[in-house]
């Protein structure tokens, strides 16, 4: 983030404008309806300006600038013509501590102005860091078009009744449900067509309904967080994290995911990696229970699918027992999102006919961490015409492979490592089942990373479509280095 975005209340404060151009007069407006006292620092006025001085709405000081001409102000605007004269209006401020901005000048300026939409008490800014203005207006239009006028007179409507609603509903929880009933459902809607008297009393009921009703009673969502693109999530998974008193997360779970979290959320890491200490299972599974016994809206994150490999019926089986509500949000699985990112379809009519999920990890192997074998079919994963994917198989990928050799597959069978798939900085290591743990190891491939083992992968050269470039780049790189430890001398030679 470049700039901090923050909204100053300039009601009845003294802002200073350099400039009596239109450039001026367009700031000068736009900063009156934040209820500023301007002042305008120019030998000259364009006609706006001279209009709005003569109404009484501005002051003006018929005089080229001098740094005493900010003492005492608020914030600092800079609008000439001359980039001589911007530049020492900046540092003039500068040396005062007083945010400055000069117009279209982004390295002078300590703040840029957004692009605005007003619908007070609510407003939209919207800022591109200076890098892409015309984007900016692009978006504003799309924002006005979308958010109702009427939007103006339901946050009103809020804030009247914000001291009300505290004063009979006590429980923040039930409080925060409150409001979102008043935005979400049939009151948002009287106010927004119009009719208030309809709103009002369905205000009055919902808010009898709160204060005499029970504690809310608590429930868990198991969502699915896809495998790391935030544009993945479910229209649905957006809206319960969002509403979500606690956010309970994995390590899969992607940092720009946990950025749409709802921001005042409290956020607990249950997160595990190989070989090091982490949450027991059977610990996060009495932790759901006890918050939403706690009257908690929980939103149980786990990235991919919580149904495949991701342990969501462990954690629905004690819910139930329990007698606690939960509702599944699936998410794009592991296996379909970066195998599309990756180019490499899961099935193909000539390459592959059946599709097998397997996992690096046995219940016994994570409960013991003797780093036991996972209890798999090797004789049924190594059979032709198939793709089998293999989820938390990093650590263990040359056994896989060893295996997949010793029950059949040939050597030359392809095969392909996703290194954060779906994400910007994607891998995809192609080889096959006699080079690949090689060609990972030599590339310096970390979880989370996701094997796919059959003729699928190589279509990966022709169908890939993201991150094309970096990835390319990476892959060449890993290539090189193994080709050149292959062909490396001896000490005899």
């Amino acid at each position: 983030m470049d700039y901090f975005p923050i909204f100053l209340r300039l009601q009845d404060q003294p802002v200073v404008v350099i400039g009596g151009g239109e450039v001026a007069a367009r700031k000068a407006l736009l900063l009156s309806r934040a209820g500023a006292r301007i002042t305008i620092i120019a030998p000259q006025l364009c006609p706006a300006l001279e209009e709005r001085v003569q109404r009484g709405e501005l002051t003006h000081v018929v005089e080229e600038f001098r740094p005493e001409h900010l003492d005492g102000a608020r914030l600092v605007i800079a609008a000439t013509d001359v980039q001589v004269v911007n530049a020492w209006v900046s540092r003039s401020a500068e040396a005062r501590h007083i945010p400055v901005n000069v117009v279209d000048d982004r390295e002078l300026s300590r703040f840029i102005m957004p692009a605005i939409v007003d619908r007070s008490p609510v407003i939209v800014a919207v800022g591109s860091s200076g890098d892409a203005p015309v984007l900016t207006r692009r978006l504003r239009e799309k924002l006005e078009a979308f958010l109702p006028q009427g939007l103006s007179k339901l946050a009103k409507l809020s804030g009247e009744l914000r001291g009300a609603v505290k004063q009979r509903v006590s429980n923040a929880d039930a409080r925060r449900r409150f409001w979102e009933r008043f935005f979400d459902g049939d009151i948002a809607a009287d106010v927004l067509a119009g009719r208030d008297s309809e709103a009002r009393q369905s205000i009055a009921h919902a808010m009898e309904d709160t204060a005499a009703g029970p504690a809310p009673q608590g429930e868990v969502a198991l969502v699915g967080a896809g495998p790391g693109d935030p544009g993945l999530l479910t229209i649905r998974a957006l809206r319960v994290m969002q509403n979500a008193d606690v956010v309970v997360y994995d390590r899969l779970v992607s940092d720009e995911v946990m950025e749409l979290v709802r921001r005042d959320a409290e956020r607990i890491y249950v997160g595990k990696s190989a070989g090091k200490a982490y949450v027991a299972q059977e610990d996060i599974n009495q932790l759901l229970v006890d918050l939403a016994k706690q009257g908690k809206r929980v939103c149980r994150l786990k990235g991919g699918d919580p149904f495949v490999f991701g342990r969501g019926g462990e954690e629905l089986e004690k819910l139930a027992e329990h007698g606690i509500r939960f509702e599944v949000v699936p998410g794009i699985s592991a296996a379909a999102g970066c195998a599309a990112y990756a180019g490499i379809p899961l099935t193909h009519r000539d390459y592959a006919q059946v599709l097998t999920f397997a996992t690096g990890h046995s219940k016994n192997e994570v409960a013991t961490h003797e780093g036991a074998a996972a209890p798999i079919d090797w004789a049924m994963l190594s059979r032709p015409g198939q793709t089998a994917v293999f989820y938390m198989g990093l650590k263990g990928l040359p056994n896989i492979l060893s295996e997949l050799q010793a029950h059949g597959v040939p050597a030359t069978r392809a095969a392909a490592v996703i290194e954060r798939g779906t994400r910007s900085d994607q891998r995809v290591i192609l080889g096959t089942v006699a080079t690949l743990a090689q060609q990972v190891q030599a590339a310096g491939v970390e979880s989370p990373a996701l094997l796919i083992v059959g003729e699928v992968t190589k279509l990966h050269e022709q169908l890939r479509w993201f991150n094309t470039t970096a990835e390319q780049a990476q892959a060449d790189g890993a290539a090189i280095q193994t080709d050149a430890m292959n062909r490396a001398p001896t000490q005899e030679s």
